[in-house]
């Protein structure tokens, strides 16, 4: 018995693909040589993808709005949006929620949330993902993307039998952060509650037995961190015989922290004839590598451009300084920028983290830190204060760098530069969200001269001023000595009534 009177569409066609769903690529110690457990020995159950029943996956109905759009039409939408199309049969983009044809329990839910119109990425994602098809969706951090696949998601599930005993979920979503999978949690708990929709989310850092308990009652929706959901996996606890919905969110990112053993492992468990949806704020080599192997026939939207960029509401300033210098440099900034706005501060390591934060409690400012060694019971509390105000300067590793949305972000600083450009334009981007401003400051050395080149290209991308320093670094040329003092000030006048650069 289905859940949702599914309209009538054309079965899509078995994939041809291997069992294993990747084409055969052997196992890797991960990307960038990371490895934190040895995946390659993990034994999951060998999957029997023959005499597979047919499952419905095309839900989409044109609407007459959208059916009269010109070809003309169509393109002055998408260039206006910035939004870029490849694939065969592309559907042409709905431009309000009306022609998108959700059921009446969906909509309800997306007009009680305040909506106005869909974001780029839902106006032209929504219709590839209700068609059935495998989609890759290119899109920076908070450009709606969650309901861009949560809503088809719903309707997916509401088109399929219901979970029998012993039954896995209907929809998986791999996150490679617990704070991402959280929040993608409450928006299918938000949207999935009409339907009556139940979900789950698994991670590490916590204690199985809640967890265990969920999936043994029987979830539709499982968001998962590859790790834990691994450990469920290898116990029998769940299975993904019955996943024919697959999201892979922030797939850079997941592949950057060396994920890429896991999600091969779970994809091995999943039916070939799934649908994919394959979600990246950047588009590197590796990305699309891992694409090419795990989806088939796809639609591909990209909205801005694939190559790496800033979001241009956000004012960056990067001082050249020693790293022994950036203590001090850190209150200097502090003390010109604090009015009782959110900060968050970025620091490489967890020992770094901690460090910073216990000086800066000492000389009496209110901060407090989070990264991958803290509790998941004391990154919550701390995420509380930090949202709430009550500790507006927060020190993080890069665990809150994607996923993190925490809204009226003013000022974020890069005590230490990241490991990657993409790193940098995610960390800066948990500022100027959802269209208001932002700024970002960043120290940057000579052992991160490397890095000199591109940053430059991305701040002269954003129209941002290049320092003489910085610009001369870039060139190849040793940094001058880092100034004894004064930092961001210096640099004439600018902010708050305060001299920046």
């Amino acid at each position: 018995m289905s859940r949702y009177d599914s309209r009538s569409a054309d079965p899509s066609s078995y994939r041809d693909r291997r069992s294993d769903g990747f084409g055969g690529r052997g196992e890797g110690g991960g990307y960038n040589g990371q490895k934190s457990k040895d995946f390659d020995n993990i034994s999951l159950p060998k999957q029997d993808f023959d005499g597979l029943t047919h499952f419905e996956k095309n839900f989409y109905v044109e609407s007459e709005a959208v059916a009269s759009m010109t070809e003309e039409e169509v393109e002055a939408y998408r260039q206006r949006r910035q939004i870029t199309v490849d694939g065969r049969d592309v559907p042409k983009p709905v431009t309000n929620f009306c022609d998108i044809g959700f059921p009446d329990y969906v909509m309800q839910e997306v007009l009680r949330a305040g909506f106005v119109e869909p974001t780029p990425i839902q106006a032209q994602g929504w219709p590839m993902a209700l068609k059935g098809r495998d989609l890759i969706g290119i899109a920076e951090t908070g450009s709606g993307k969650t309901l861009a696949y949560l809503l088809p998601a719903i309707v997916h599930v509401n088109a399929q039998p219901f979970l029998a005993p012993g039954d896995g979920p209907i929809v998986l979503v791999l996150a490679p952060t617990r704070e991402l999978a959280v929040q993608i949690q409450q928006e299918a708990s938000k949207f999935g509650a009409s339907s009556k929709i139940k979900n789950t989310c698994i991670y590490g850092g916590v204690p199985k037995g809640p967890q265990v308990r969920d999936l043994q009652k029987g979830v539709e929706i499982v968001i998962a961190t590859p790790g834990r959901l691994i450990d469920m996996l290898e116990s029998h606890v769940t299975n993904l015989r019955r996943v024919t919905y697959l999201v892979l969110d922030e797939a850079d990112r997941m592949l950057d922290m060396g994920f890429e053993p896991q999600i091969r492992k779970i994809v091995s468990q999943i039916r070939p004839d799934r649908q994919t949806l394959y979600w990246s704020a950047t588009w590197p080599k590796e990305v699309e590598q891992l694409a090419r192997q795990f989806l088939y026939n796809a639609y591909k939207v990209v909205i801005g451009s694939i190559d790496l960029k800033a979001n241009h509401a956000i004012r960056q300033h990067v001082e050249i300084v020693s790293e022994n210098q950036k203590y001090n440099k850190l209150v200097k900034l502090l003390e010109d920028i604090m009015d009782g706005s959110r900060i968050l501060i970025f620091i490489d390591t967890k020992k770094g983290c901690d460090q910073v934060t216990r000086q800066l409690r000492m000389d009496g400012w209110p901060a407090l830190s989070i990264h991958g060694d803290k509790s998941q019971a004391e990154r919550d509390w701390v995420l509380s204060e930090f949202k709430a105000g009550k500790s507006p300067i927060m020190t993080a590793t890069d665990v809150a760098a994607r996923g993190l949305d925490v809204k009226d972000v003013k000022y974020v600083i890069n005590y230490d530069f990241p490991g990657s450009l993409e790193d940098y334009v995610h960390r800066i981007g948990r500022t100027g969200r959802a269209g208001a401003k932002g700024t970002a400051y960043t120290f940057f050395t000579a052992a991160n001269g490397r890095f000199a080149k591109e940053l430059i290209s991305i701040l002269q991308e954003a129209g941002q001023k290049v320092s003489p320093e910085l610009a001369a670094m870039g060139r190849g040329a040793p940094p001058p000595p880092a100034p004894g003092h004064g930092g961001f000030r210096d640099r004439g006048k600018g902010f708050g009534g305060r001299s920046w650069s």
